[in-house]
């Protein structure tokens, strides 16, 4: 299937492509100390299986051994690899976001379809000093997601696109 020479319209189109910008350092501790308070609550559980039945005491060992290595992997592993996946970047035309650690999605929203730009801490977000930003559009993909951002880069980031998408001409639907 030919296709037809790009238009001016589409010739400056954003193309989908890795976001240049990474998230905030601290995310990874935030990250790292979220998911071991998960684990944190296995292991007391399994810790209390152990203490409480005498029965199937090696099977009890083995089960609380596993979960402590798998647990100790999860904790090094996936902060660190979600770090360096997390990215976000805007662009005269377009917001780009990319996340996940295990699934990874890339999405990419034009500034003429932002309807709203919103941003969020949970207390513990707030103690680490980091913010989520969401960017809303009129996609039926749902809204874009930046997390783990300097609270000070999330808070120029929402005025930033504030700005830039209340000049737009364009009514975002």
């Amino acid at each position: 299937m030919a296709m037809s020479p790009p238009d001016e319209r589409n010739a400056a189109a954003p193309a989908l492509r890795e976001p240049a910008n990474l998230v905030s350092r601290r995310a990874v501790t935030y990250w790292t100390v979220r998911a071991a308070g998960g684990w944190l609550l296995l292991l007391v559980g399994q810790a209390a299986w152990f203490w409480l039945d005498d029965s199937h005491r090696g099977l009890r060992v083995v089960t609380l051994l596993v979960s402590v290595l798998v647990a100790a992997g999860h904790l090094a592993v996936m902060p660190r690899w979600r770090y360096r996946v997390h990215r976000w970047e805007v662009s005269p035309l377009a917001v780009y976001t990319q996340s996940g650690w295990l699934t990874q999605e890339r999405r990419i929203a034009p500034i003429s379809r932002i309807q709203t730009v919103d941003s969020q801490r949970d207390p513990l977000e707030q103690l680490f000093g980091i913010a989520n930003v969401t960017v809303t559009t009129a996609s039926a993909a749902g809204p874009l997601h930046i997390k783990g951002l300097d609270d000070a880069a999330a808070q120029r980031l929402v005025g930033e696109l504030t700005t830039v998408t209340a000049l737009s001409e364009d009514d975002a639907t």
